[in-house]
């Protein structure tokens, strides 16, 4: 691009505008393939059983909220109490009957996914990366509070999870206690003029053996 000689950009080699749109949706589409929905599609709202004790609410504010995916919704539970499987059916809804474009991540796997535009052999920019999740249609985090704490990844994610607060933009947020949580981030995440925060006290699905068909009256 041309500048003039008292611009800060003089004698500056930048991209033009055509190459900065094509970087940003090569890096939207390297999140959505990070964002893999294969191992999840069968978590789906009819595969989800309400009527195990402490999951009607969980289950009736996640349709609700996959109908109308605006603001936050945060759903707070111990491990197999369906929290991920009610989070991937949103995923899921949003995909095939809204035709968004949302981004799954498990917190953990997300800061990794960062980490590796640092290597000489990144594909993407971490500015194209981060911005592709802080922009996301609609964002999932899977799992907030069992990351690395480090001082990078509480200031990365919070950076991403502050960018939505501000624009209000949906988001999705499982976590098992939110005292794990970094206190900046868990004050936005219990705001209640954003998110509905639903504390989920389900019996472990893992533990539960498969339902048995009931007998035919003979």
């Amino acid at each position: 691009m041309d500048a003039s000689v008292d611009s800060p950009n003089f004698s500056r080699l930048l991209p033009c505008t055509c190459k900065l749109e094509e970087r940003r949706q090569r890096s939207q589409s390297q999140v959505r393939q990070f964002s893999d929905m294969s191992g999840f599609r069968d978590m789906t709202f009819e595969s989800f059983d309400p009527t195990i004790r402490g999951a009607q609410e969980a289950f009736e504010s996640a349709l609700a909220f996959a109908r109308h995916p605006h603001r936050w919704l945060v759903l707070v539970g111990p491990y197999g109490c369906g929290k991920t499987h009610l989070a991937a059916a949103i995923a899921n809804y949003a995909f095939h009957e809204l035709q968004m474009g949302p981004v799954f991540a498990v917190v953990p796997d997300l800061l990794d996914y960062l980490r590796t535009t640092f290597g000489p052999d990144a594909e993407a920019s971490y500015d194209d990366r981060f911005s592709a999740f802080r922009g996301a249609d609609l964002l999932i985090l899977d799992d907030l509070g069992t990351e690395n704490a480090t001082p990078w990844a509480r200031e990365k994610l919070f950076q991403i999870i502050n960018h939505r607060y501000n624009e209000h933009a949906p988001m999705v947020v499982t976590t098992n206690d939110l005292d794990r949580v970094d206190p900046r981030i868990r004050s936005r995440l219990v705001d209640w003029q954003l998110a509905t925060t639903i504390y989920i006290d389900a019996p472990d699905y893992r533990d539960r053996s498969p339902r048995r068909p009931r007998p035919r009256n003979r």
